[in-house]
């Protein structure tokens, strides 16, 4: 029994010997895992690699594109002949020859006026002129701005609050103006309403004839009812000029009104040298206004001087300017305004310039040919020559 024990014990050791030997050389068999070799690229190409990472597309998440839009334009900005068919016989020669040069090949129209008799001096292009007018843009906020000032809304000083929270903005008339800001206008149409607007407007003489006796003379249109809430309704109206057409006599008469104090005459163009020799001025009305113009006029110098106008400047800074431009478009026309009037003693003059067009045509553009045409007057002695004109007023 006690040999059995033993063999036993032997047989039990040799077993196990053999188990461990084959555990080590299975293990022996095994490869080690090796570390990952680390490799370095080109800041180059790191920078390349994470724009792809980060252009990859992430299943279910569609990235948002932000799109611009770009308008398509179909007018011409420029004409080949804009003085074809000009009665020029009746016209101040040297007013005419200024602002023909500087409206050049543009599709537009010049018309200037003397403010203190309502005489046309230079119409440049009158098939436009005198045609059904376009969307007013931004100088129908001249209009606005003495509706608002009238009805003691505010007045040139008068902050406005905009915006919420850190947002939050304000800003005044002589500023609004200078640069032309939409959402100034825009509340102080809520708070006239279209009633009042409407009823300045055709004080200020949109909706009527400003010519008197001007063959081939159209009336524009200012609507009978504000543009719909989804245009914008009033406060559009007041921004842009919505829904209204105005032509460029109707905006000279009225810069005309606020130049010389207050008179709105009728705009006569003489057609003959007879004609211009018996001119006599015609008041249409008087406009309440007087008051009311130097709250304007930090706004209109401020346009030229740093504003929306500043262009004039490029060519002409002798005199001082006042003026407001307009820039919109409809239909796939682009227009561009600008109306303004040399602030002097002697020769007093207002200028209306139109565009229309497609991407080079808009207000400041506008405002720069203005400026050549003043500078050009000034360099024929226009404003150091001319004596103030007295207006003959009849009815």
């Amino acid at each position: 029994m006690k040999k059995r024990a033993v063999l036993l014990q032997v047989l039990l050791a040799l077993l196990a010997g053999m188990i461990l030997t084959a555990g080590a050389w299975a293990a022996s068999r095994t490869p080690a895992k090796s570390s990952k070799s680390q490799i370095s690229e080109s800041p180059s190409a790191q920078k390349r690699m994470s724009r792809l990472r980060h252009s990859r597309r992430v299943a279910g998440h569609r990235r948002r594109r932000h799109r611009r839009h770009y308008e398509r334009f179909y007018t011409s900005s420029f004409s080949d002949d804009v003085t074809a068919g000009d009665v020029t016989v009746g016209e101040n020669s040297v007013v005419r020859a200024a602002a023909v040069e500087a409206l050049g090949n543009m599709n537009g129209t010049v018309v200037a006026i003397d403010p203190l008799n309502g005489r046309v001096l230079a119409m440049v292009n009158q098939r436009l002129a005198l045609s059904e007018g376009a969307q007013p843009c931004s100088t129908f906020k001249l209009a606005v701005a003495l509706a608002a000032l009238n009805e003691k809304i505010v007045d040139s000083d008068t902050e406005l609050p905009f915006g919420r929270g850190r947002r939050r903005w304000s800003m005044n008339m002589t500023r609004a103006i200078a640069i032309s800001n939409n959402t100034y206008f825009e509340e102080l149409g809520r708070k006239l309403g279209f009633e009042r607007v409407s009823s300045y407007a055709h004080q200020f003489g949109l909706g009527e004839l400003a010519g008197y006796n001007i063959q081939g003379e159209h009336l524009g249109e200012f609507p009978e009812e504000p543009p719909s809430a989804r245009e914008g309704g009033v406060a559009k109206l007041c921004s842009y000029g919505e829904n209204i057409s105005m032509t460029p006599l109707q905006l000279g008469a009225m810069v005309s009104a606020i130049a010389n104090g207050g008179t709105l005459f009728y705009l006569q163009h003489p057609r003959t040298p007879e004609e211009a020799a018996a001119f006599r001025a015609k008041v249409k009305r008087q406009l309440d206004i007087a008051p009311l113009i130097p709250e304007l006029h930090g706004g209109m110098l401020g346009a030229v001087q740093f504003g929306s106008a500043r262009s004039v400047r490029y060519n002409f800074s002798e005199e001082e300017v006042l003026g407001k431009t307009g820039t919109c478009s409809n239909n796939g026309t682009r227009y561009g305004w600008f109306a303004s009037y040399a602030n002097t003693d002697a020769g007093r003059i207002v200028l209306v310039v139109f565009l229309r067009g497609g991407r080079p045509t808009f207000g400041p553009k506008a405002a720069e040919i203005a400026g050549r045409i003043y500078r050009n007057l000034y360099d024929h002695s226009f404003f150091a020559a001319a004596e103030p004109v007295k207006a003959m007023a009849t009815q």
